[in-house]
Parts: C-alpha cells; sequence; structure tokens
C-alpha cells in the first residue's frame, strides 16, 4: 500500500508553508534591484550561498527548452530561496515528490518545457487545498471560469480543481494555449498570473504588439502588476534552485508519490466509510479524492474512486456483495 508520507514536520505548520509562497510575492515591493549586478561568489557552509553561477547557468541553457534568463530579479529570488527562506523552500521541494512523477510525465507527453513543474511549486506549494484571496483553488490555483473552460467539473460535490491530476492537464492545456498565442513562455507565464487580455494590452501599448521573443517579458515588466513583476523571476529562480538543491545544501525528505488505484463506486458513498473498511487513514481517502468537497461521492452517478494501491479486490468485492458496512450518505 503506497501511504502519502508527511515528511517529519507537524502536519499542521503545512498551511505556513502556502503563506510562504504567497507572501513572497509582496516581500519585495519598494526594494531597489541594481540591474547592473550579475553575480558574486559560490558560499561555503555557513555563508550565504548566492545560487547565481553565471558560467554554469549559461551552460544549462544551452540545452534547456526553456531558457534560464539570468538577471537582478531573478537573483533576487534565488538568494531568497537558498538563504532566508530556505526551511520554507526544503519543505516545499520535499512536497514536490508526491506529485513530480505525475506532473513531469504529463508535461513531457504535451512536449512542453519540463521547467514548468516548478510554476505549480510557487503557485501553490504543491497543495491541493491552496485557496488565493481571489478564490483560485489548487496546485495550479485555477479561477473557476478558466477551470471550466478547460472541462472540469465544479458543483457542490466535485470541485476538480482540487483534483492533482485533472488539474493539471487543465493547467497544461491552457499553458499550451497561452504559449501559441504568444510565442514565449515568459508571457505565457505572465499571462498565467496576470490574464491574457492584460498581458495582450501591456505587449500592444509598449512592445508595439510584438510577440514571439521571450526577452519582450523583460522589456515590459514594469508595466505588468506588481505580483507579475517577480512571477517569471521567481519561477526562473525556484527551477534553479530546484535543480540544484544539493549544491546549496538544501535538505529534501522522502515522499512517496501520488499513486492510487481506481474504483467506480456507487452514488453517496462516504470516504470514511471507506477508510474504516479498508482499515487506512480518513486523511489518506482525503488525500486521494481531495476534490470531494462533501467527503461523499456524488449522487445519481457512478464514481471513479480512487482508492490506495492493492485495495481495489476488496472494494469491488464489497460493492459488488451489497457490503452493508459501506453505508451511502443519506442511510
Amino acid at each position: 500500500m503506497h501511504l502519502i508520507r508527511k515528511s517529519g514536520k507537524n502536519p499542521k505548520h503545512y498551511l505556513c508553508y502556502i503563506a510562504f509562497f504567497m507572501s513572497l510575492t509582496f516581500l519585495t515591493i519598494g526594494w531597489v534591484l541594481d540591474d547592473n549586478e550579475e553575480t558574486i561568489r559560490s558560499g561555503s557552509m555557513g555563508e550565504e550561498v548566492t545560487p547565481i553561477l553565471l558560467t554554469k547557468i549559461k551552460n544549462e541553457m544551452i540545452s534547456d527548452e526553456l531558457p534560464l534568463d539570468i538577471n537582478s530579479r531573478v537573483d533576487l529570488w534565488a538568494r531568497r530561496f537558498a538563504n532566508d527562506d530556505k526551511w520554507g523552500f526544503e519543505e516545499i521541494l520535499s512536497r514536490s515528490g508526491i506529485y513530480f512523477d505525475m506532473i513531469t510525465a504529463k508535461i513531457g507527453e504535451r512536449g512542453m518545457p519540463k521547467e514548468l513543474i516548478y510554476l505549480a511549486m510557487i503557485e501553490s506549494g504543491f497543495f491541493p487545498s491552496a485557496r488565493s484571496s481571489a478564490s483560485a483553488l489548487g496546485i495550479w490555483q485555477l479561477m473557476s471560469s478558466t477551470a471550466r473552460e478547460y472541462g472540469l467539473r465544479i458543483d457542490s460535490y466535485v470541485d476538480e480543481r482540487l483534483d492533482p491530476v485533472r488539474s493539471t492537464d487543465a493547467a497544461l492545456d491552457y499553458l499550451d494555449f497561452l504559449y501559441q498565442r504568444y510565442g514565449s513562455w515568459y508571457l505565457a507565464a505572465a499571462a498565467y498570473n496576470a490574464g491574457p487580455t492584460r498581458v495582450s494590452r501591456v505587449l500592444k501599448r509598449y512592445a508595439g504588439g510584438q510577440f514571439g521573443e521571450e526577452s519582450l517579458y523583460w522589456e515590459i515588466i514594469d508595466h505588468l502588476p506588481i505580483e507579475t513583476t517577480h512571477y517569471v523571476p521567481k519561477f526562473i529562480a525556484a527551477t534553479h534552485i530546484a535543480r540544484n538543491s544539493s549544491e546549496y545544501g538544501l535538505q529534501i525528505t522522502d515522499i512517496d508519490p501520488y499513486a492510487y488505484d481506481v474504483v467506480w463506486t456507487p452514488e453517496k458513498i462516504r470516504l470514511k466509510d471507506v477508510s474504516e473498511f479498508l482499515g487506512v487513514p480518513e486523511e489518506l481517502m482525503y488525500e486521494l479524492n481531495p476534490q470531494l468537497i462533501r467527503g461523499v461521492t456524488p449522487p445519481g452517478e457512478l464514481y471513479s474512486l480512487r482508492i490506495p494501491v492493492g485495495e481495489s479486490n476488496r472494494l469491488i468485492a464489497a460493492l459488488g456483495l451489497n457490503n452493508r458496512t459501506l453505508y451511502r450518505a443519506d442511510d
């Protein structure tokens, strides 16, 4: 059985990690950046680590599908992740192990840059229950209008923005649409954050309506909303630090990946009852099925319920025999 294992810290503290990433956007307002600053030294243990190693980064850019532009804005966030916010970054990077294989497989199927997984990192810290002040939800922080446009179900029983699998499909489809529109992953990311209408308006006014070049993001950056001016630099910095975590002394805890079997169940089957029947923690059933916002399968339909790996035969047998240990929500 594959249980989703926490990383050793108190689970109650995970809300702090969500706040960690959502608050970073606003911490640099008013900071002065030196546009001529390129790089400094590589710190040893106990010293401040300076993540921007230009020779190494430029070599990475040769082989990466997604370019990693390096400037003082990126350097600012890389320093924060590797130093001031190192503990929080370690925790979020550990959590990425839950969804890493699933997300990167879907990215690969679409032929998209593998680095896009780190957009989910800066969006939510890989917390399916993350909610923004604008009511965006899930690891990809999708608004309800966008989610519905890309085929996600949202009703009084199911909100698939909370489903790591289905929301990843929708988010990647949306990012692909944005890339086809702008011809630039940086502009696509900016539009993912601020909305395509706003990015297109800024491009028309300050870049003559041009698109297709990654450099355009940096040309219009000061005309974008303050959160969006930090969004792509955070994304680039998080990508570099995550890929070189051992170099910067980050301690990453292994966490079992998101793995499950699927069983089609009748209506109104409660997650609590399934957990008791299978002898697994109720929390695990909610982790596998976060989209079931009432903790029960929806009425009037069969539903594909996710259960721990290896438990499908037992549950199928129980459902087939109409086992009364599995009560419906209205019984």
